[in-house]
């Protein structure tokens, strides 16, 4: 069986999963229940366990959205609001978004991704590019990081030598670095990798950043709350799957408090109450701070792990409103 992936058009390269497969593969060396399974053999099983969706957008949305094939590997769907798509001479700043799972699991085609896309894009007035980056354990880290700086170079580009027509909708002296979860790990990579470079990166904004270390923090410890979606189990899974062979929670690209962050810009940091993330999140602003940065933490009630995709309690949509409006407010100053 081949590994379950994500094609540019988005459908399974192989729905065959389970059952009596599996025998072909060998034992499963490493699994997260419901999400992915790695076999002996190196193949990798993931389940569809959400929908994937093309980029359509109803027309009440005012977005205008479509999928740019940049690579065999990669690929992103872009969103420009019906403000900047139909009146020429405005240019809205520039969002490079980084989905979450792990670096496992995930695509920017999923449909939780893309209504939260669609809606961010009007509300923040951005146009949205999301990176639909390569995963592990097949690709490990760096390679999530290598794609991301990749699509931020490519879209620079487009715009210095009149590439595509839509990237004159964007503002690219306004550039903003986001994710969640594993697509904040890539976002800080990310703007660490070209921060030196380029003037243009204006800020970063980290949803529910997952990092991880040797030692257990406080929240880590506790029992995991129904509310959030990340134990500490499928953490330290997805870490074994994603970093370099043989390295440890205290590698760098895991645990940011090991290396400098000194060099980052102006950066914003959504938190979650019942997150196992918190007190690390918690710590790296702190960090942050002592190194004469500004950052923004803000702390969400009663919510867990990226509840703003998995989550459609009143609670959740209530908590959904003012994260939209703050990362407004921090594109727009």
């Amino acid at each position: 069986m081949a590994a379950l992936s994500f094609t540019h058009n988005h459908q399974p390269s192989d729905n065959r999963r389970g059952g009596s497969h599996n025998h072909r593969h060998g034992p499963i060396v490493e699994e997260i229940e419901g999400l992915i399974k790695v076999f002996n053999d190196g193949c990798v099983e993931r389940p569809p366990i959400a929908p994937t969706v093309s980029a359509t957008v109803h027309p009440s949305a005012k977005v205008t959205a479509f999928d740019i094939k940049l690579s065999n590997d990669t690929w992103a769907r872009a969103y420009i609001p019906d403000a900047a798509a139909f009146s020429p001479s405005v240019t809205l700043p520039l969002l490079v978004y980084f989905h979450g799972g792990g670096f496992c699991v995930g695509s920017a085609a999923w449909s939780c991704y893309h209504d939260f896309l669609t809606d961010l894009a009007v509300t923040a007035r951005c146009v949205i590019v999301s990176v639909n980056y390569r995963l592990a354990p097949e690709h490990r880290l760096p390679a999530a990081y290598d794609d991301g700086v990749n699509v931020v170079s490519w879209l620079m580009k487009q715009g210095s030598n009149g590439g595509y027509s839509w990237v004159s909708k964007c503002d690219l002296s306004n550039l903003f670095l986001a994710g969640d979860s594993a697509g904040a790990n890539i976002a800080y990579q990310v703007a660490l990798k070209i921060t030196n470079t380029s003037k243009n990166l204006k800020g970063v904004i980290l949803i529910h950043p997952f990092f991880g270390g040797e030692a257990r923090t406080f929240s880590e410890k506790q029992q995991q709350s129904k509310s959030s979606a990340l134990t500490l189990s499928a953490s330290d899974t997805y870490w074994r799957l994603a970093l370099p062979r043989g390295a440890s929670r205290d590698h760098p690209w895991c645990n940011p408090l090991v290396s400098s962050s000194a060099r980052l810009p102006t950066t914003m940091v959504f938190m979650a109450e019942f997150d196992i993330l918190k007190d690390r999140n918690m710590e790296m602003c702190k960090v942050m701070r002592s190194h004469g940065k500004r950052v923004e933490g803000i702390i969400h009630g009663g919510v867990g792990h990226a509840f703003h995709i998995l989550d459609k309690s009143s609670v959740s949509r209530d908590r959904i409103h003012d994260m939209m409006y703050r990362l407004r407010n921090f594109i727009h100053p």
